[in-house]
């Protein structure tokens, strides 16, 4: 008889029970429970949990577990949580995430191409003022990380006229796509643009890669859109930037801390678009799909997918 297969997620998250629902629908013949349900003989034999920003206390609980498969495609803050641990980590990569992303950057890339912001701002003041159009072939939208997200939301912004650069670590090659790679190009790329994308995973590397020395490269008036983790951005740099008007807008999607504090500087900045986190939100349906194939795998012949790699975060 297998053994019982608990879907773990943070007491506060309220989407357990659907998710538990869509990951039961794609693996009838495995029992899927939450973690409240495992009695004492299941936690001691529990090999694989699926997981959803899991509490660590809840997967130190289980001292069988080998292998945890996260619904979601970053899984920084559970590598985080962990710290140095055996257990192996697979984070989900689910073709259609990347594309509700590449949704995502293209609806905020228009939101700010269009000047949204500045006529939403205009009508709290009863003001009539038309401003001057340029086309997408004459912005252009720069992507900081060009993994499969990235890949993705390139070929969106294309297809809609933009032109299109991007930065990743390593070198990329992308068809029709100014790419830039470490350090010494980072700089390169920050002065072409007209709106900056991050994309990026959140690493030691990664994190405060947006601080008062690489904005203040930017173009004036140029936009950010940061669909990637809060911390790759320097708060207080942001700030700065924003207050001098040496930054035109912020859409932020992601924040050091969320859900975002009340008393937060962001909610009444007026050249800032708060978002709560939804850029991409996983399909549970493909998901679901994805994982129990793992699953089915493991139960088979026990291979674990390939594992986030911890000294990377990714």
């Amino acid at each position: 008889m297998k053994p019982v297969l608990p879907f773990i997620a943070n007491p506060t998250y309220p989407f357990t029970a659907q998710w538990i629902d869509a990951l039961q629908r794609a693996m009838p013949d495995e029992r899927i429970v939450p973690f409240d349900a495992l009695d004492d003989a299941a936690r001691a034999t529990c090999e694989v949990a699926i997981v959803a920003n899991p509490r660590p206390e809840d997967l130190r609980a289980l001292p069988a577990l080998t292998w945890v498969h996260s619904v979601w495609a970053g899984v920084e803050r559970l590598v985080n949580d962990l710290g140095e641990t055996d257990l192996k980590i697979v984070r989900l990569v689910d073709p259609q995430l990347a594309d509700t992303m590449a949704e995502a950057v293209l609806a905020w890339t228009l939101y700010l191409h269009r000047e949204m912001p500045r006529y939403a701002a205009q009508q709290a003041q009863r003001r009539w003022e038309p401003q001057e159009y340029l086309r997408p072939q004459h912005k252009t939208i720069g992507l900081l990380g060009l993994g499969a997200l990235g890949e993705a939301a390139a070929r969106r912004l294309l297809d809609a006229g933009f032109k299109v650069c991007g930065w990743s670590r390593s070198h990329k090659t992308l068809e029709h796509v100014d790419c830039y790679a470490g350090d010494d190009e980072l700089p390169v790329m920050l002065r072409k643009c007209d709106i900056v994308v991050c994309l990026l995973p959140l690493t030691p590397q990664t994190t405060g890669l947006l601080n008062a020395s690489t904005l203040s490269l930017l173009r004036k008036d140029a936009s950010l859109i940061n669909f990637a983790r809060g911390p790759v951005i320097d708060d207080a740099a942001l700030k700065d930037a924003l207050d001098r008007a040496a930054l035109g807008h912020a859409v932020l999607d992601v924040f050091a801390v969320e859900p975002l504090p009340e008393d937060s500087w962001h909610w009444r900045h007026p050249r800032v678009t708060v978002l709560p986190h939804i850029s991409a939100p996983p399909d549970r349906g493909t998901a679901s799909a994805i994982v129990a194939a793992n699953i089915r795998r493991y139960r088979t012949n026990g291979t674990i997918p390939d594992a986030v790699n911890l000294a990377r975060g990714y």
